[in-house]
């Protein structure tokens, strides 16, 4: 968690250098060319061109997030292995070395300082003091601990033995390419390599985007294809057409069709029925539209020849360290499944049982490895994470964090405590390392780990590497299948 705090600020450094230089605006993020002819419908085809020339500025703006990643990559990496070595020439994580020089030296904000931040912004901010002060002081804590890295990163550099052949890397043109050094720090080596590999989930999740802003296009211009074709054959008008395929079959919302659903959705709307009746009414029609138009455009499709040229990005394949972490299965199996995790999750917790019994169907077929992932909004979920280590050390993981999952909304340190004197925990054992933060380190390890690998959200789920979106039962069982086969 401290750890991120001095990378913020590389992140920071870096975008001021880059600005200020001219660089390629080649992203190398895209997975394969794009196909000269994208769909052929009918014998009319839809060329690269044309279907790109709509969304031009979308898809700039996407590639425009990795060309900026990559500025900002070379500095965040030199000022990372400054950090490590630090830490190192200490005899300390680098995590410890950041709560000693940052975290520890940062005065709290006082209440009279939120305030006057408040009243400085008062009219970008919108709301009462009381509601936003502690968000406030804790924005104020954050500034404070930039500007205490800042200076500590400037101490760290000016002591560094430090060339930097490249500020701002390029995307790598060939293989060997990527053997390009762009800085040295006390002797180790940043290469486009390095750059490239820290890019990953970045560069995977842009191509996803990319690849959406153009399906989305192609099914647009598909659908109007083939809307124009049933029109001509029918002797009439697209808007004819729409008309009485879709309007005058649209179904008439009653007034108690929408009192069920402005009860079904009472919490969101908090508002009373009368004041929303009619928006009600107006949406689910537009619902029903759009359901049948989807249906009616699938159904001229089936009547079409349709064949479509493009194909979504190949996912990337990680190497997750799965040393020293809660497991089930045989540690030789051919399928090895990560999961990261947030034990105050709710998705977490409602999928905890999915993996349970794919752990139980498939035995020692697999290999089912748990790392920890606290996401920041949940604010007791880093504790948690390492309760759940203090528990393991005693042999009691998976039970400790069953009771975690069934307990969410109480996981304070002194509840935690007193679940692992309901599962016969060694409580003087427990407690000294749920006190003294033994095992945040390891907590540190997995959440830096997730995110190189580019976990945002929790669960996430990689199976032999590859992170599997679609977390049911039936498609993590197919997943599985499929990864048995191609292994075996």
């Amino acid at each position: 968690m401290t750890k991120s705090i001095f990378l913020s600020f590389c992140l920071l450094t870096a975008i001021c250098s880059a600005n200020s230089q001219t660089v390629t605006e080649n992203c190398g993020c895209e997975d394969k060319p794009l196909p000269e002819i994208i769909a052929i419908i009918n014998d009319v085809k839809i060329t690269g061109a044309e279907l790109e020339a709509p969304i031009q500025a979308r898809l700039k703006e996407l590639r425009q997030q990795v060309i900026d990643a990559r500025k900002e990559e070379v500095s965040l990496q030199i000022n990372t292995i400054l950090l490590e070595t630090e830490a190192l020439r200490r005899g300390i994580s680098p995590t410890q070395l950041i709560q000693t020089e940052v975290v520890q030296k940062v005065q709290t904000p006082t209440e009279a300082e939120a305030q006057a931040f408040y009243d400085q912004n008062k009219s970008r901010i919108g709301d009462d003091f009381s509601r936003v002060k502690n968000n406030i002081i804790d924005y104020l804590r954050e500034q404070r601990q930039m500007g205490i890295a800042q200076a500590m990163a400037s101490r760290l550099r000016a002591a560094a033995q430090l060339k930097i052949d490249v500020p701002i890397a390029t995307p790598p043109l060939t293989t060997a390419d990527r053997a390009r050094v762009f800085a040295v720090v006390n002797g180790k080596q940043i290469t486009s390599a390095d750059i490239e590999n820290s890019l990953r989930p970045l560069i995977f999740r842009v191509q996803g985007q990319v690849y959406a802003a153009r399906k989305r296009e192609l099914d647009v211009r598909i659908n109007d294809l083939l809307l124009e074709r049933e029109a001509k054959k029918r002797g009439g008008t697209t808007k004819d057409l729409l008309a009485t395929e879709i309007d005058a079959k649209t179904t008439v919302v009653t007034e108690q069709e929408a009192l069920k659903f402005f009860n079904e959705n009472k919490d969101r709307i908090k508002t009373e029925f009368q004041e929303v009746k009619l928006q009600i009414i107006q949406y689910l029609t537009e619902q029903d539209k759009e359901k049948r138009a989807l249906d009616f455009a699938e159904q001229l499709r089936r009547q079409a020849s349709l064949q479509v040229f493009l194909t979504p990005p190949e996912p990337p394949v990680y190497k997750i360290a799965t040393d020293d972490q809660p497991a089930k299965g045989d540690p030789k199996a051919l399928v090895t499944i990560v999961e990261f995790t947030d034990y105050q999750c709710p998705s977490c917790a409602q999928h905890h049982s999915v993996f349970q019994k794919l752990i139980s169907e498939y035995g020692d077929r697999i290999h089912f490895v748990v790392r920890d992932f606290p996401l920041s909004q949940h604010k007791q979920a880093w504790k948690s994470a390492e309760a759940a280590e203090a528990a393991r050390e005693q042999g009691k993981y998976w039970e400790f964090v069953a009771l975690l999952y069934t307990r969410q909304s109480a996981l304070q340190p002194d509840k935690l405590k007193q679940y692992a004197t309901e599962l016969g925990l060694d409580r003087a054992r427990f407690d000294a390392a749920l006190d003294s933060g033994k095992f945040s380190e390891k907590v540190q390890r997995d959440f830096d780990d997730g995110q190189k690998v580019g976990v945002s959200g929790t669960p996430s789920i990689f199976i032999n590497g590859r992170n599997i979106p679609d977390l049911s039962y039936e498609a993590l069982k197919a997943a599985i299948d499929a990864s048995l086969k191609k292994a075996g």
